[in-house]
């Protein structure tokens, strides 16, 4: 994968995930063309990389998506001058959900029930067999993200972590895991960056090649 060539080319010392990392990638890819979705998690940092990678999927990386033909065809039927403004403006996007951002439920689940609970809710709600759940906590032992992991096997989601350290308790229970080399919280989130923008790279690469 070249992206993710690229990446230990940049960080070698990444070389020790680098199969986790094509994993994750090749996981992703099969969702999506399987009509799947990514949720993601993560606390404080990992809240913002959240965010991040949503925003890297969601619309143009660094190519331009253009829609099908097929698409601009079906918005002219609907309205031909949205549909001019449109097929120049709008991209290709794919599904990505950051779970960090529904302040309603979280106030609610803070309120209610018990704030650990909030990002399980959510995948128990969105997820379906198929999807992917990306947890991301440079301990690898967020209480929240455990217990999301957990809802999203049972819900027959495949898993990704993206840790530091020794993994933690993440690194057990998720189908694939990524956990960088570093044991520092600044230090590991660092190199998640790089990490999930070769991802976002591998898998725009592979829907637009054009």
């Amino acid at each position: 994968m070249k992206h993710i060539d690229i990446l230990i080319e940049r960080y070698p010392c990444l070389s020790v995930c680098k199969k986790d990392i094509e994993n994750a990638a090749l996981a992703l890819i099969k969702s999506f063309e399987n009509a799947g979705k990514l949720l993601v998690a993560g606390n404080g940092g990992s809240c913002a990389d959240s965010d991040h990678i949503t925003g890297e999927l969601l619309k143009s990386f660094v190519k331009k998506r253009t829609p099908k033909a097929s698409f601009i065809e079906e918005l002219k039927k609907i309205d031909s001058d949205t549909a001019s403004y449109l097929s120049d403006k709008l991209q290709g996007s794919l599904p990505a959900i950051a779970l960090t951002n529904n302040t309603a439920l979280m106030t609610a689940s803070l309120n209610d029930v018990d704030g650990n609970i909030l990002f399980a809710q959510q995948v128990n709600g969105y997820g379906n067999k198929g999807d992917v759940f990306l947890g991301i906590s440079t301990s690898g032992n967020s209480k929240d993200i455990v217990y999301a992991t957990v809802v999203a096997k049972a819900k027959g989601l495949v898993t990704i972590a993206l840790s530091g350290r020794d993994g933690g308790k993440l690194k057990l229970l998720s189908d694939i895991s990524i956990v960088v080399p570093e044991t520092e919280t600044y230090k590991i989130q660092e190199l998640h960056l790089p990490v999930y923008h070769a991802l976002c790279l591998e898998i725009e690469e592979y829907f637009w090649k054009e």
